[in-house]
């Protein structure tokens, strides 16, 4: 078992003994009920969300007297069940783990409710500490704030520097895409068994089509003009994508069709490939306490081509369900678990690596933090920092989102693309052929807007 399976089983193990202590079954399997100073949490079971959970008792309810039920699913289960749930404004869910994709889109919706009133009214909180990215991208287009990130990432450029070295090759400090190209040929097989660079090949709007999307802004392409009009056949889309396909088959992963974060992560750890772009949230497991490469690896911003920066934003992020009767109580909660204490409450309690950063300027300034986190702090905070969601690529968009267009239906498109992607990468059609076909699945979307039926 690889210490990625390992971790994985850990956090389900975890999940499965936490929800039977809590008794977090109720009505539906669902939340749990209680009184009027109880709240209902609906959220990932990501391991910092386990580790929140584990806390709750004994600082959040001790301090307010408010109980937390929790309910704790999978990535996909959750998102289809908190659409459900709020969709229906049933109120029995007072508080959901989103992301910054979705959150402005439940926003439109009126799911959930705007923040704004209840950060005003605390002045603990401090949202001027909250990284100025975070809260544009959980911003709606009615200006107002519809949720608080938990914790956040960007993407940078992650690479082995004892192998550039040995190669005699040197990462500038602001790399574009063809000097990355270059280095991964130049170190591609330099090792045995060891390849250029780890791309995502994995079919997904969020697997390939993270980093490709980024790397689609920086060329000069976007997936729709500002009229809507869908780019996948443009210059700018089609040069990215053919170089990303040309980089991962020449220089790329073994099984990079198949290959997603966490392939790409056990193949970085352990020394099958000398460089990988992905999210800034990997250099934790890179430079944990036993891993075979902790203080091996640079960390150098995403690379470039025609724009300043092209790292991708994304927050799980905590929203109020706009029927819950217990919103103040919601808020109470919202405001611990995003807050500076709770993240010095996670550093002695769990272990400064577990905080959940990324999403206050403080946190970089912690020198107990950057004590556990000093090869990658400055260059997370750097690239989250330069991330820009409405203005990510040359040329206006239409929809907020970096390495996705904010809108309910890209989730699909960007899917049925990617499986277009995923076989030229795997060498089954050209790149040619694989936008073509995406392009007639943009022109359904782009119709519908420009017709004006969902805005």
């Amino acid at each position: 078992m690889s210490r990625a399976q390992f971790r994985a089983a850990l956090t389900v193990a975890s999940t499965l003994m936490l929800a039977v202590a809590s008794g977090c079954a109720g009505w539906g399997g669902g939340a749990g009920g209680g009184g009027s100073d109880s709240i209902n949490v609906l959220m990932v079971n990501n391991p910092q969300m386990i580790d929140l959970q584990k806390l709750t008792a004994a600082n959040f309810t001790k301090q307010t007297g408010i109980n937390v039920n929790y309910t704790v699913l999978p990535e996909n289960d959750v998102r289809d069940k908190i659409s459900q749930e709020f969709s229906s404004q049933a109120g029995q869910y007072d508080v959901a783990s989103l992301s910054n994709f979705e959150i402005p889109i439940y926003a439109k919706s009126k799911w959930i409710a705007p923040l704004d009133d209840y950060v005003k009214a605390d002045t603990g909180f401090d949202q001027s500490d909250i990284l100025p990215p975070m809260t544009q991208s959980l911003t709606a287009d009615d200006g107002k704030l519809y949720g608080e990130p938990f914790y956040g990432e960007s993407s940078f450029l992650m690479y082995r520097k004892d192998v550039l070295d040995a190669a005699g090759v040197q990462m500038p400090e602001h790399p574009t895409w063809q000097q990355v190209a270059d280095i991964a040929a130049r170190v591609d097989n330099k090792q045995p068994g060891m390849r250029g660079i780890c791309l995502r090949g994995q079919p997904g709007w969020g697997q390939v089509f993270a980093p490709l999307t980024t790397v689609v802004n920086t060329f000069g392409g976007t997936w729709f003009n500002k009229d809507w009009s869908p780019q996948l056949t443009a210059p700018g889309f089609k040069q990215a994508t053919q170089f990303y396909v040309d980089l991962v088959r020449s220089h790329g992963e073994a099984g990079a069709p198949q290959a997603g974060f966490t392939e790409c992560l056990n193949d970085m750890v352990q020394g099958n490939v000398a460089m990988w772009y992905d999210a800034t949230s990997a250099a934790g497991s890179l430079e944990a306490a036993g891993s075979p490469v902790k203080g091996k690896i640079g960390y150098a911003p995403a690379p470039v081509v025609r724009t300043k920066s092209a790292g991708w934003l994304y927050a799980w992020s905590w929203s109020i369900q706009q029927a819950s009767k217990k919103k103040e109580n919601a808020w109470k909660f919202i405001a611990w678990a995003s807050g500076k204490d709770y993240e010095n409450l996670v550093g002695q309690r769990v272990g400064w690596s577990s905080v959940p950063a990324g999403k206050r300027a403080s946190t970089y300034q912690n020198p107990d933090y950057l004590a556990q986190a000093k090869a990658f702090a400055a260059p997370t905070e750097a690239a989250i920092s330069a991330a820009d969601p409405r203005n990510p690529g040359t040329q206006p968009r239409p929809a907020i989102g970096i390495q996705f267009v904010d809108i309910p239906e890209f989730t699909d498109l960007g899917t049925q693309v990617s499986q277009y992607v995923s076989s030229a990468i795997a060498g089954q059609m050209s790149v040619d052929d694989a936008l073509k076909r995406g392009q007639r699945l943009a022109r359904d979307v782009s119709e519908r807007y420009q017709s004006g039926a969902n805005g």
